[in-house]
């Protein structure tokens, strides 16, 4: 790279040039759009260097365990430059999200050392961290030798770094003042409508306002437009199919999992909101949702939203964003909306999912792990995978600030940041944590399989979920 080019990405880098400079500087000098992107890795990773000795691991290996995902690309776009940075050398192992939680589990129960660092969600924590199975990061992050001082811990969304948070005791609220930093978040999804734009025009229907209207418009989508169906959600028997849609609009209907009375835990799910929200729940998907509804899992609910085949998806904001922005069939005809499911509600309460990093404690190699970690989740990392690649929802704040960011939503994805916007102010993890979480919430799954195959009706089968949960949790000491 010759001095000319090494000073103008610094330059952006220092701040002293705008992103439409540097693009127009870099065009003249013949630099495409791939050239630049590199180029600004390398410059970031530089800046990175400045201040901190990112090289004290240097000649050692990290392996990791990785979901297959597209925030998992945007990564290893760039893991390059984190092996010149960094010294160390990085292998990997990827696996699809129906096989990956269960060989985290096996890896981390058996306490074995062939993987040292992963992704997870927050929920994992529940039962990974309490079990001693996780490092807790304070450690690394409270300590100055082993943080740079440019990391800047505070420009991490606040509510994603407590939801990475807990003290172990069931009921006890993410990120209290006995919490230990279980995972660091590195990007989320919140949950919304994302809609064929094209298929609406044909019906002559607006994006729905809230649950009951999202039925009769389904419904009425799919009478209008031939071979499709009117709205995907997951439906498999997993605990993956009550945290997207399903548990963002029982908030919305004041429905909960639990209660915590006298400290502790009672089961929720029977409550008048939850059943008044399952029935209409329970209604759309027989109305209209797919034929193999127990099949879908997040793939499904995507591809078909991609492929034409659903009119709609009430899930995560980001899924339809890929859709968007892949190679797909309604590529630019995806349009975003907040969604309030309660009619008597103005403001989106969706749950959230946050794609997290950890460090396996069996691990030989923390303080290697916890650089890669650290750079995963640094402002620089952060922006080029939000602005060059699909880290769609990031986890910093500076870079939902950053105009660039801004600029490419605004412009490729219509309506994603007023969605967004609509939706964050009431976003968080609305489950109570505790470590049956995986038993309790795919036992939820399958009693609304069988609502929907008529099996059992809501009432009864709510009454019998609850009487379940709290049977599992006396058995398991967590209640007497």
């Amino acid at each position: 790279m010759t001095d000319k080019k090494t000073g103008l990405f610094s330059d952006y880098i220092a701040g002293r040039i705008s992103r439409r400079e540097l693009m127009t500087r870099a065009g003249k000098l013949g630099l495409g759009a791939a050239a630049i992107g590199t180029m600004l890795g390398g410059a970031q990773t530089r800046a990175m260097a400045a201040n901190f000795d990112w090289q004290k691991e240097k000649g050692k290996a990290i392996k990791l365990l990785l979901n297959k995902h597209p925030y998992t690309n945007s990564l290893l776009m760039q893991i390059e430059n984190f092996k010149a940075l960094t010294g160390l050398a990085v292998t990997w192992d990827i696996f699809p999200e129906d096989v990956y939680f269960d060989k985290v589990t096996t890896a981390l129960s058996s306490k074995s050392t062939g993987y040292d660092a992963f992704m997870t969600g927050a929920y994992q924590t529940w039962q990974y961290g309490p079990a001693g199975w996780l490092v807790d990061l304070n450690e690394f992050i409270k300590d100055p030798a082993a943080t740079s001082p440019d990391w800047n811990v505070g420009d991490i969304l606040p509510g994603l770094l407590h939801s990475d948070a807990w003290s172990g005791v069931p009921g006890e609220p993410l990120g209290g003042p006995n919490a230990k930093q279980w995972a660091l978040p590195w990007g989320f999804e919140l949950n919304s409508i994302a809609y064929n734009k094209r298929m609406f025009d044909q019906a002559k229907i607006e994006p729905p306002k809230n649950l009951p209207d999202l039925i009769e418009k389904a419904v009425k989508v799919q009478t209008d437009v031939k071979g499709i169906y009117g709205v995907g959600v997951r439906g498999s028997r997993s605990w993956a199919t009550i945290h997207p849609g399903y548990l963002s609009g029982l908030t919305s209907y004041g429905g909960a999992d639990f209660t915590v009375e006298n400290g502790k835990l009672k089961s929720a799910v029977n409550s008048p909101q939850c059943k008044a929200f399952t029935k209409l729940w329970v209604d759309m998907i027989q109305k209209a949702g797919p034929k193999n509804w127990t099949n879908y899992t997040w793939y499904e609910v995507g591809s078909d939203l991609g492929a034409g085949t659903s009119a709609m998806i009430f899930d995560a904001d980001i899924l339809g964003f890929f859709q968007q922005s892949g190679d797909t069939k309604e590529k630019g005809n995806i349009g975003f909306e907040g969604f309030a499911a309660n009619p008597d509600k103005k403001e989106p309460t969706p749950n959230v999912w946050i794609w997290s990093l950890a460090i396996n404690a069996a691990s030989n190699n923390k303080s290697a792990a916890w650089l890669f970690l650290q750079w995963a989740a640094a402002t620089q990392q952060c922006l080029f995978a939000a602005t060059k690649a699909d880290l769609v929802d990031p986890v910093r704040q500076s870079v939902w600030d950053d105009k660039g960011f801004q600029t490419r939503l605004n412009d490729k994805f219509a309506g994603y940041l007023e969605q967004y916007k609509a939706s964050a102010p009431g976003s968080k993890i609305y489950f109570t944590p505790q470590p049956l979480f995986f038993n309790l919430t795919t036992d939820w799954a399958a009693s609304l399989q069988k609502m929907y195959a008529k099996e059992v009706g809501v009432d009864e089968g709510l009454d019998q979920l609850a009487e379940n949960v709290m049977k599992q949790l006396t058995d398991a000491g967590i209640v007497q």
